[in-house]
């Protein structure tokens, strides 16, 4: 069984844990990590978008960031965004380039597989300029469907006019856009 860290409005753990099922069954607040990868094709900004797969909990089925994921009591922001970015797509990085974008907190009350989903997120997030081959990416099959490169436009869109299913919020690819520019290394 996997335990959460229950936090503050600002991340902060408050000494008690949660179990990740309880936590999504009751609302209670826990963290997560976001990584949107990036690359630059044609002069184009893309991003990579997972499909989760059909059997998770929530959303199944949906486009999401590129990596997520939640925190286990104990862990910290940094450490559980590279473990999920290895684990989930067998990306390996370095502390030094994520890039960080800012803290979201949502709740969020729905149904899937028939039964109720609360979620209450504390969220870093982070972008990762990364140019993985396309045999490079090795998917937890678990966790992820697919992946696509999306051009950063098109995603936008996709979200704006919900032209697939997804779990994405505008909110997160609006610190992306603000964070950094088309160019890697060109961040602000």
């Amino acid at each position: 069984m996997e335990f959460l860290d229950i936090v503050d409005e600002d991340g902060n753990p408050t000494g008690e844990t949660v179990s990740r099922e309880a936590a999504h069954r009751l609302g209670v607040r826990h963290r997560t990590s976001h990584v949107w990868i990036l690359r630059m094709r044609e002069g184009k900004r893309q991003v990579l978008l997972q499909k989760r797969s059909i059997n998770k909990d929530s959303y199944p089925g949906c486009y999401d960031i590129s990596s997520a994921g939640h925190i286990p009591a104990g862990d910290g922001f940094l450490q559980s965004a590279l473990r999920e970015l290895k684990e989930e797509l067998g990306v390996n990085a370095d502390e030094k380039e994520l890039i960080y974008c800012g803290c979201r907190r949502f709740e969020y009350r729905g149904l899937f597989h028939g039964r109720e989903f609360r979620d209450n997120q504390v969220s870093n997030v982070y972008a990762l300029w990364k140019n993985p081959g396309d045999g490079e990416l090795v998917l937890q099959k678990s966790e992820v469907d697919s992946v696509v490169w999306m051009n950063w436009g098109a995603c936008v869109d996709l979200v704006k006019n919900n032209k697939a299913p997804h779990c994405i919020r505008m909110e997160e690819l609006e610190m992306i856009q603000k964070v950094c520019c088309t160019e890697p290394g060109k961040e602000r």
